[in-house]
């Protein structure tokens, strides 16, 4: 085989150099990937509270952001959306869910059976992507419990107090009929006494 000309030999050179340097600049931004930062990891809330819950990322271009919910009653995808368009709630969700650009999804009045695994993924347009788990805890408001028995007690309360007037009412009617009876006895007692003395 005869060898190139050595003009051509130095354009092949350069040309395998560029395509060298575009693969190790494709694979220096692919290794770079995305970046995601959960500021709270778990989030305690009371019933019908709203929660924000908040993630940010950062990556080169535009990715798709997909949430997902898995609890005792099973998993499910929430939203998923790419920022700047509209975002693709599902049913369970609809108008409880608001999303942000910067990956994060905000939860209106929330349940006990909101408890549980949110999951974000952050998928980039080469196919990199990173996940990261946010744990929700939602409980009762302790306060309504406490409202329910204190509203029994007073009840109670209110019961007894009848109860007490009630008795003493009773009380006070017993004294009296035992009165006039003491004293229809004392005078039957009298009056035969007096008869008696009479006879005699």
């Amino acid at each position: 085989m005869r060898p190139l000309p050595s003009g051509r030999r130095k354009t092949r050179g350069i040309s395998l150099g560029l395509f060298a340097l575009c693969l190790a600049a494709a694979r220096c931004l692919q290794s770079q990937g995305v970046s995601l930062y959960i500021p709270q990891a778990t989030i305690n809330a009371t019933v019908k509270e709203d929660i924000l819950l908040s993630v940010e990322y950062s990556c080169h271009g535009v990715p798709t952001i997909e949430w997902t919910y898995s609890s005792n009653w099973g998993t499910q995808k929430i939203v998923e959306w790419k920022p700047g368009t509209e975002a693709n709630i599902s049913q369970s969700h609809k108008g409880r869910v608001c999303t942000f650009d910067n990956g994060s999804i905000q939860l209106f009045s929330v349940g006990v059976r909101d408890s549980g695994y949110y999951v974000i993924t952050v998928t980039e347009r080469l196919g990199s992507s990173q996940f990261g788990t946010i744990v929700l805890h939602v409980s009762e408001i302790l306060y309504e419990d406490l409202h329910f028995v204190a509203v029994i007690l007073a009840f109670l309360a209110a019961v007894a107090a009848v109860l007490i007037s009630l008795m003493w009412v009773c009380n006070k009617c017993a004294y009296k009929f035992q009165r006039k009876r003491r004293h229809k006895l004392k005078e039957s007692t009298t009056e035969e006494i007096e008869l008696e003395d009479v006879e005699c």
